[in-house]
């Protein structure tokens, strides 16, 4: 069992019961996400279901030196479940209770296991709803470690403009309030944000305390479509620089279109694509719909088709929803590489057209999109994990992708975190702040046991 010694695991099992396991099976899917990064197992998986669970996990763990890697809903992209130094995976999916909501100040109090959709299924009869939406149903733990964001991060900002406060187990297995639910303090470090992206190298989140909103009067949604990606990302900065407040803003190139249709069994225009949101009373929504459509018509946009019913809305979602699978789906058996950066918006036209000509002769399929109205976009590849000389290929395009975001102000991911996938890039972007974070990393957890790995470079 690798690192977990026969005491160890005896003290394990004896305080988790059933809920303590070394199957191979389980091991296997707890030793990756969804992307194309190498596996790497973990000794044992333990079930969690309260913050006490966690804490005598990690406090038996620490005792023996061995590591401990939280796990939610398996959907991150950039390496972060693997195990790459053995260990404990601590499975935080149980732990699914919705604590409190409180509706006169618009916020709630959930434990990490609770998914994105579970709560604002939750939320939907009480006329709130929680607007972060990765894509994934990711679980809030998850999204609060990775700094998540998505398609709403326009109107709504991401994880760190939403989350309040946390409950953290840190490294010695003590537990901690990083604050509390005013709107602001002036106490003190700011150990949330710290705590937020901080991808389980600092401490394990256990319970999350979140910004709601009300669910708007009026929702409406539109799809535009354009002879050109430069068409398309030039309408997208016109609508920021005029300060229209969009919900959500995504460029789709038209080969995710062409993906998508096939995939979700649409029958949307194979071109270049903006995809779009507006949230308000009927007259602001529409009025931003009136703006938008003059925008989108004066940088070559066609087709502007707007919709308000809740299933119309969805159908024009369900491409950019799906998209990562959409790609992979067009190769058997291949696996997803995305990878993503953020740029000031002013910069992202070039960027995307540089991107577009790396990927002018790429031999593995792959796709444009993104949450183009703060700057981020996505390229998601459908790889065979097996070739070598193709993951090679498709390292080389990412790396002058990444690096060029770096070059005009930009960073290296936007959302999905830097894992194991973005390391190498983390100095080139932060220079000598990355001997603070690692003083900072070995101060909370010296044993280097909290998902070793990941973010740091070795």
């Amino acid at each position: 069992m690798g690192l977990l010694s026969v005491e160890l695991s005896g003290q394990l099992l004896a305080r988790f019961g059933d809920r303590f396991s070394i199957s191979q099976a389980l091991r296997e899917q707890h030793g990756r996400g969804e992307s194309h990064h190498t596996p790497a197992i973990p000794d044992a998986v333990i079930f969690a279901q309260s913050t006490d669970d966690v804490a005598d996990a990690v406090r038996l763990c620490a005792a023996a030196g061995v590591p401990v890697i939280a796990f939610g809903a398996g959907t991150s992209l950039e390496g972060h479940l693997t195990a790459v130094r053995g260990g404990v995976s601590i499975d935080l999916s149980q732990m699914s209770q919705i604590i409190r909501v409180s509706a006169e100040d618009l916020d709630c109090t959930v434990q990490a296991g609770v998914t994105r959709e579970q709560l604002n299924a939750h939320l939907r009869d009480q006329g709130l709803f929680f607007p972060i939406d990765p894509g994934a149903n990711a679980s809030i733990g998850g999204m609060t470690a990775t700094r998540a964001s998505g398609t709403n991060a326009v109107r709504y900002g991401t994880m760190r403009e939403n989350v309040l406060s946390m409950t953290v187990v840190l490294p010695t297995g003590q537990v901690i309030r990083t604050g509390g639910r005013a709107r602001k303090t002036s106490a003190g470090y700011d150990l949330t944000r710290l705590f937020v992206g901080s991808e389980g190298t600092l401490g394990i989140i256990t319970e999350v305390t979140l910004r709601l909103q009300g669910v708007p009067e009026t929702i409406s949604a539109a799809l535009c479509s354009f002879g050109s990606v430069e068409q398309a990302v030039s309408a997208a900065i016109a609508v920021v620089q005029l300060a229209i407040p969009v919900a959500r803003m995504e460029l789709m190139d038209r080969g995710l279109i062409a993906a998508a249709n096939a995939y979700s069994g649409l029958s949307l225009k194979i071109e270049d694509t903006l995809a779009f949101e507006f949230h308000g009373s009927p007259a602001s929504v529409r009025e931003q719909v009136e703006l938008v459509a003059d925008i989108v018509k004066d940088h070559g946009g066609r087709d502007f088709e707007w919709a308000n019913a809740p299933e119309e809305r969805n159908r024009l979602w369900k491409a950019r929803h799906n998209a990562f699978y959409a790609v992979v789906s067009q190769r058997q058996n291949a696996k997803g590489w995305s990878s993503d950066v953020c740029v000031p918006v002013s910069e992202l036209s070039g960027c995307i057209l540089k991107t577009r000509a790396l990927l002018q002769d790429c031999s593995v399929p792959a796709a444009i999109l993104g949450h183009v109205g703060d700057g981020n976009y996505h390229v998601v590849f459908a790889v065979d994990p097996d070739n070598e000389a193709e993951l090679a290929e498709v390292a080389a395009i990412n790396k002058k992708m990444v690096e060029h975001a770096i070059s005009v102000g930009g960073t290296s991911t936007g959302e999905h975190g830097v894992g194991t996938g973005k390391i190498g890039y983390l100095r080139q972007e932060h220079g000598n702040a990355v001997d603070l974070m690692a003083l900072l990393k070995h101060a909370i957890d010296p044993k280097g046991i909290m998902n070793p790995g990941k973010i740091l470079p070795v």
